[in-house]
């Protein structure tokens, strides 16, 4: 069995998650791809604006209609910073033996890797799968593999269009009062509108 990881804030959730999952699905062959959402993510400097339970529903609301996309709320129920070395840890343990984890992600994240917690147990754990991103095109291999020289052999360029969808632009225009474009699934728009998320995101409010 084949499972992918997609960890993030996913504050809020937006079709570019959405596209990079399936990316990633289809070039894999996974089985089905979890969506994480953080709790307290270390390597942010800003705490998610939106509570981790509406964070989880609209991810739910989100993949609703595809059931090869699951959520897991393993991080965000987790008290105290979010570290993916634990999150695979306890996926490997769940899944056993016969599984293969994979880990989805841009290319902005897996040149920070060095950073992770334990990032030879994380690759001794799962896979990644990477994604590019706008402005790294130019992203520097070699030196990648100079810090972490035990990620090759274990990362696989995922070819995909890339989405510029970002999730601080969709709180900004929310916050503005402003439509999201078509850039969330409409179930995800209908339910932030609904519970009034992310309108005091320009003072930096949290919304519980």
């Amino acid at each position: 069995m084949k499972i992918g990881i997609l960890g993030g804030t996913f504050d809020p959730v937006h079709l570019g998650h959405l596209s990079i999952s399936q990316a990633a699905m289809d070039h894999s062959g996974l089985d089905w791809v979890l969506f994480i959402p953080a709790g307290e993510p270390r390597l942010k400097v800003a705490q998610p604006s939106a509570s981790a339970n509406h964070r989880i529903e609209m991810v739910r609301l989100a993949i609703q209609d595809n059931p090869k996309f699951q959520v897991c709320d393993i991080e965000a129920r987790r008290p105290g910073p979010t570290f993916s070395v634990d999150t695979l840890e306890v996926l490997s343990a769940k899944y056993g033996p016969g599984t293969d984890l994979f880990f989805i992600m841009g290319l902005d994240v897996l040149g920070q890797l060095d950073r992770w917690k334990n990032p030879v147990r994380v690759l001794a754990l799962c896979q990644f799968l990477v994604l590019g991103r706008p402005g790294e095109e130019g992203f520097d291999w070699p030196g990648f593999y100079s810090r972490v020289p035990e990620a090759e052999g274990r990362v696989q360029v995922v070819a995909a269009p890339m989405v510029e969808v970002s999730a601080t632009e969709l709180r900004r225009r929310l916050s503005a009062g402003e439509p999201l474009l078509g850039q969330a699934p409409d179930a995800v728009d209908q339910y932030i509108r609904q519970h009034g998320l992310y309108l005091n995101e320009r003072e930096g409010r949290r919304t519980s």
